[in-house]
């Protein structure tokens, strides 16, 4: 099976956006969020509420969250695409400039980004991290859970593309 075989059975299953953010307190004398979007995210257990997301192991998030257990989800909603798209380009933005210009308030135990608008965002805590393959897979057990008042459906990637629901 080719890398494009692969890639093209996986993209016809349809996922859920997030953005996982995190703060790096070493970064600088004020120290420096950093976010990235993910496909990869789902509910591991309710009974510790756990939740897990795809890291790539030699990703900055992935030296980030293996230094500072604490981290963010921002579900985005449909209307978000913009902010996915940018966290998905990351390497051709400076990581001082990602946050510019999107509306987000600080998680009261992480102290990372949530973004406003957003379907759901919850605070987490590290529990485990698992290698598989050129990913790390991060269990968290979620601190905090909120479902601001937003409106809109879910933002989707099918396909290769993000989508809406009809």
């Amino acid at each position: 099976m080719s890398d494009d075989e692969f890639r093209a059975a996986m993209s016809r299953l349809a996922a859920g956006v997030v953005l996982v953010t995190a703060y790096d307190p070493e970064s600088g004398p004020s120290g420096e969020d950093v976010g990235m979007t993910a496909t990869a995210f789902l509910s591991v257990s309710l009974d510790p509420p756990l939740v897990m997301v795809s890291v790539r192991n030699d990703s900055r998030m992935d030296d980030l969250l293996e230094r500072h257990p604490l981290w963010a989800v921002s579900v985005l909603s449909e209307s978000q695409r913009h902010i996915a798209g940018r966290f998905a380009m990351k390497g051709r933005i400076s990581d001082r400039l990602l946050f510019d210009d999107i509306p987000y308030e600080r998680g009261e135990v992480a102290g990372a980004p949530l973004v406003r608008g957003a379907l759901a965002v919850l605070e987490c805590r590290t529990e485990q991290r698992v290698t598989a393959g050129d990913h790390r897979l991060v269990i968290g057990r979620v601190l905090t859970a909120r479902t601001p008042s937003a409106e809109g459906g879910p933002l989707l990637y099918f396909r290769g593309r993000y989508r809406r629901l009809d």
